[in-house]
């Protein structure tokens, strides 16, 4: 037995039905869009996660709208605000 109860001979089956039905030059440009559909996908999680850890520029605001500081000036900030509080 297969996966899920399927055995080799039901895969086989489904395999000719999708072969019948779509035909091997189909088949194939189906499997080359999907895998540029995927390769695009791929290439654009890796720019977003680039952009994400790119150091910004001092000055510059953040997606948050806080501008970015030296490490130092940002520690002591969050220690004043808490004394403020």
């Amino acid at each position: 037995m297969g996966v899920s109860g399927i055995g080799i001979w039901q895969l086989l089956i489904i395999l000719v039905i999708v072969l019948l039905l779509f035909g091997t030059k189909r088949l194939k440009s189906i499997g080359s869009d999907l895998g540029n559909a995927v390769k695009g996908f791929r290439s654009a999680m890796t720019e977003s996660e680039k952009a994400d850890t790119e150091p910004k520029q001092l000055g510059e605001e953040t997606a948050e709208g806080e501008a970015v500081t030296p490490a130092g000036t940002a520690a002591k900030d969050a220690a004043r605000d808490k004394e403020k509080a």
